[in-house]
This record gives C-alpha cells, structure tokens and sequence, in this order.
C-alpha cells in the first residue's frame, strides 16, 4: 500500500476482534447518483432485509459487538451509532437510502448488504496518512453546523481516524468531515471496510472483493488494489 493507514495500540488493545480491509483506489471516475448505483442501493435494502429476516439492526451479533465498542470507548451507541448501523435503518424506513454521489453509493451499498461500515476518503485531501487512535480530546474536527462551518473537538478516549490537520472522523466511523469526503472531483479514494468479532474474516473479504468489482465496473481503467484483511490482536 502506498497510502500509509495505521492503528494505534490503544485500539488494537481495546478491540482485540477488530480487522479491516483496505482498497486502495487511483485513477477513478465519480459524478451524480445513476440509474445503476440507485439500484445498487435499492438491491443492497432487499439484501438486508433477507439478512436480518425481520430483526432490527442493532439485534444483528456484528452491530451489537459495535454498540458494545462504542460504549467501551464513552460513547452512548443508541444515540450516535456506528454507519453501518445508521444507514441499516435508513434502508429499512420509508424514505430509503440517500443518494449522493457514485463512488458513495458504491460503498454505501456494500455497508448495508453485508452490514459492515465502510467509508470512502479522497486521498488527495488527506494530510500525511490515517491514524485510528484515541483521541487526547483537543484535536480539532472540522464540520459544517447550520450551513456554517465549525471546529468541533472529540472527547478524550474516543476513538477517531485522523490524519495531520485533524479528525476525519468522529466516534470511530460515527460522522465523517467534510475536508475529506468523496466528492465528485475526486480521482483517488481509500476504501476501508471494518468489522468486529464474530463477524468472519472471510465475510470481511468478501464484502471488499465486492466492492473492488464494484469499483472497476464503474470507474474503467482504474489501478485498485486491495489490501487483505488485517486482524488486529491486543
């Protein structure tokens, strides 16, 4: 992997059962929500709702260990859920899944088939790689509050991805920023899908071999590589 993406040993002590795999993107081709990635959304609620076979999301083993993650770390999981979660029950209400840009879509349909967060940042906007550590609680997160943009600040323990300038998401994968999202100018993303125990590694694997596919049928041409995934022991 040329992007450098690394884990702090204060995570990896606090989620033994922790694994990601990384997609490494270059050379790749977003613009508005398709026809094609609208149904990707539409086929990835229908695949939920297999799965889940009439259970809420947060009933499901892999969202219950991340709800157990969350409140290990200070967080209230029912009230800032992991975006696995988050987007499971947007799937399953009336409104359906937002729609937001290609690349997004893509990763957003692979989170809610297999359950499993997974977010996408433009690596072309990030300073110096990705840390996942605990947060000191003065690192700056800047977002965007009432259509103005503010500096927000983790709570001390949480835990955050960051890069140089700061946090590029809060509560693990609870909310992204803005600096570093997928936009439709972007030409080169890292992809990264998480999971905790009991979740098989193998489904894990799967989920991004999907979404690596899903990469390449959509952006021709592209230099994807995909980064197996790492079990992170404490």
């Amino acid at each position: 992997m040329t992007f450098s993406l690394t884990v702090s040993d204060e995570v990896r002590a606090l989620t033994p059962g922790f694994t990601h795999v990384a997609i490494e993107a270059h050379g790749l081709v977003n613009g508005p929500s398709s026809d094609a990635s609208s149904a990707l959304l539409d086929d990835a609620a229908r695949r939920l709702a297999v799965r889940l076979d009439g259970r809420a999301p947060h009933e499901d083993p892999h969202m219950a260990a991340w709800r157990e993650v969350y409140t290990a770390f200070g967080s209230k999981p029912s009230r800032t859920r992991n975006s696995a979660e988050a987007l499971a029950k947007r799937a399953l209400a009336d409104g359906g899944l937002p729609r937001i840009n290609l690349l997004v879509d893509l990763y957003n349909a692979i989170s809610v088939a297999h359950l499993i967060p997974v977010g996408g940042e433009d690596i072309d906007r990030i300073q110096g790689g990705m840390r996942l550590v605990r947060a000191g609680g003065d690192e700056d997160f800047v977002t965007v509050a009432g259509g103005e943009e503010v500096v927000e600040h983790p709570d001390a323990g949480e835990v955050v991805w960051r890069d140089e300038l700061g946090v590029t998401c809060r509560r693990w994968n609870w909310r992204q920023g803005p600096r570093t999202r997928l936009t439709e100018e972007t030409v080169s993303g890292i992809f990264l899908l998480e999971s905790l125990a009991p979740m098989p590694v193998a489904e894990v694997e799967r989920a991004g071999a999907e979404l690596a596919e899903l990469l390449e049928k959509f952006s021709p041409g592209a230099r994807i590589d995909v980064h197996a995934a790492d079990p992170v022991r404490g």
